[in-house]
């Protein structure tokens, strides 16, 4: 496959974000170049008012592929691994500047540089079948595509809380915390689209009173997490991992609560470096505009990749994708093998000549799509 599909329709313009394995082949960053190349051509292109994309089956996006980027370190090929996330970050920058209205429409998995595609556009549209998640931290990675800039601008610590387990949100979580800005069902899907097909506006307001006049009620059912937002600020507003930890095994001891044994599990999941590593990005973006955060995150990815301080990255991979032992070997194994130094240093350059992340100059900004996230609760 050459191209992504693509649906023109009047003035508005549509595009399906496809997940199958051909758009990747051997090098897993076409797709994205492709869609830059396309996201690029729309933007300067007068017949064009908007841009809808979406997910090809039953989900948006489940993530980058990650597993093509191991394949290629294993090969020899870093250059080109590190082209696959300079290409991924420069598009979830693109996106987010972007000068005209942009909707995603996350009707299925969500997760990973598919969630950070679709987060940072003007409108987010939930189903009840949306699963977001950012995932990373349990491969021995950490939150990228810019998720330390909008995990930390989320409602007390949920940021932290689902950056540090990779925990799931649904449609209508999304919703109440900022994520999404939009919440329909399923099935009215296919009318929506054909109506955003006959829409002929390229104002940004115009097209967020149009699909909020689609816009289905939503229920909170007794496992919606900020039924335990209490707790979660309580535990996950600590400095550390270690006290992050210590909070919720005091609170899981007095009170008994699953949520609590359950968040436990999944921190012990993750390696103990990412665990530090994240928390520290996390913390970061809540001071930093997205383009420091996306220079940031792509130093790290660089650090991670390189394996200079631990090759937690590829083993993660190799355990939980590739062989599917789902028994990978951490360095370090534990917290207290984690030194101040280890963790700073996915925070430097490789070295003094590698260059950073190129993003387009301030003077170039359309205006961050984030900047309407807040608190529904």
């Amino acid at each position: 496959m050459g191209r992504f599909p693509s649906l023109i329709s009047n003035r508005g313009l549509r595009s399906s974000l496809n997940n199958g394995k051909n758009y990747y082949n051997d090098q897993p960053h076409s797709l994205v170049a492709l869609l830059t190349k396309q996201y690029e051509s729309w933007e300067n292109n007068s017949g064009v008012d908007f841009v809808v994309i979406k997910g090809n089956g039953r989900s948006f996006c489940a993530g980058g592929d990650v597993v093509g980027a191991y394949r290629m370190l294993k090969e020899g090929r870093v250059e080109e691994c590190k082209e696959f996330f300079r290409t991924l970050y420069s598009f979830v920058y693109l996106v987010a500047t972007y000068s005209k209205p942009h909707v995603a429409i996350m009707d299925g998995i969500t997760m990973g540089g598919g969630a950070g595609i679709a987060v940072h556009a003007s409108y987010r549209l939930a189903t009840e079948k949306t699963v977001f998640a950012m995932p990373e931290v349990l491969i021995g990675f950490h939150p990228d595509v810019g998720s330390s800039y909008y995990l930390s601008r989320l409602p007390g610590h949920l940021g932290e809380y689902l950056g540090l387990t990779g925990a799931t949100l649904s449609g209508e979580e999304m919703l109440f915390c900022g994520l999404a800005t939009h919440y329909s069902l399923s099935a009215r899907l296919p009318l929506i689209e054909e109506q955003l097909g006959t829409l002929l506006t390229d104002d940004f307001s115009a097209v967020g009173t149009f699909l909020g006049k689609y816009s289905d009620p939503v229920h909170l059912n007794q496992n919606h997490i900020f039924h335990k937002f209490e707790i979660l600020n309580k535990c996950f507003s600590h400095g550390t991992v270690e006290e992050i930890i210590h909070a919720l095994e005091s609170e899981a001891a007095k009170t008994k609560d699953e949520w609590c044994v359950s968040t436990l599990e999944k921190l012990k999941e993750a390696p103990p470096l990412s665990l530090k590593v994240s928390l520290k990005s996390i913390r970061q973006g809540r001071f930093q505009t997205l383009e420091q955060c996306l220079m940031r995150e792509y130093r790290m990815t660089n650090q991670a990749i390189f394996g200079q301080v631990s090759n937690n990255f590829c083993e993660g991979v190799r355990a939980r994708l590739v062989d599917k032992s789902f028994t990978p070997k951490w360095y370090p194994l534990r917290l207290e093998q984690v030194t101040e130094d280890m963790v700073n240093a996915y925070f430097e350059r490789l070295s003094w000549d590698e260059p950073d992340l190129q993003l387009p100059s301030p003077n170039k900004l359309r205006g961050l799509s984030l900047s309407h996230v807040m608190s529904r609760v």
